[in-house]
């Protein structure tokens, strides 16, 4: 009987390359977040089955924002989020400067990004209750709370994706929290080192990696071997 060779489908998934997480004007900017777009640029030249950027995509009375909490300060506060359909499901969140809202300028993604080779934009954070650090779901899961879920698996397994490649930012929060969740829908997952920076800068990335390793998910370099198989794909 012939051994059958799983089939290597990759996808590229960008997550909020956005102004508000850039300097010089974000809101919320992450220390050498343009710096990567270079990179990103490069692998968005590669024939990855699918390309998808994804966007934090808030309304103006989103709950990490610390200006809809009184008394609470931007990087420092917390708040818990209670699912609104079971109550004894809840987590803390951190609260944040109000970011990427929409209709905003620092909504947009980076204009240097080369758009015209992403295939779509899934928007996140939509649901004014709830954190959604994952591109594919908020952490309520007891039951998912409906307006925090995008499509990007739906468009994932549309593609018959296999493999999944995550860049973007910030490392220690929305791209960390899409390769996990990538890597437990069944996807094998990557992360691409210099595709990314972090909000608290290398000692935060340093963590977030083990913490990827240590879940599965495989940190790599943009001229790894990984990054080498997809070029030689010919679709």
């Amino acid at each position: 009987m012939p051994l059958l060779v799983p089939i290597f489908r990759p996808a590229l998934i960008l997550v909020d390359v956005q102004e508000d997480f850039c300097p010089p004007n974000g809101s919320l900017a992450v220390p050498g977040g343009r710096d990567i777009v270079p990179v990103l640029n490069d692998l968005l030249k590669l024939p990855f089955v699918l390309k998808i950027a994804t966007k934090d995509h808030h309304p103006p009375d989103h709950v990490s924002f610390a200006s809809n909490h009184p008394g609470a300060t931007a990087f420092a506060s917390t708040t818990t989020i209670v699912n609104p359909a079971n109550p004894a499901e809840t987590y803390e969140t951190q609260l944040w400067p109000a970011h990427c809202v929409v209709g905003t300028p620092g909504n947009e993604l980076l204009p240097e990004l080369d758009h015209a080779r992403v295939d779509a934009v899934v928007l996140k954070g939509t649901d004014p209750r709830v954190e959604m650090y994952s591109a594919f779901r908020s952490p309520l899961r007891d039951p998912p709370l409906a307006g925090a879920v995008s499509d990007l698996e739906e468009r994932l397994r549309a593609a018959q994706v296999s493999d999944v490649f995550v860049v973007g930012l910030a490392g220690d929060f929305c791209v960390v929290n899409s390769a996990l969740d990538a890597a437990q829908l069944g996807f094998s997952t990557y992360v691409v080192e210099e595709g990314t920076r972090c909000v608290g800068g290398a000692e935060a990335w340093a963590k977030t990696r083990s913490l990827l390793e240590e879940k599965g998910v495989k940190v790599i370099h943009a001229d790894g071997p990984e990054i080498e198989a997809v070029k030689a794909l010919r679709l």
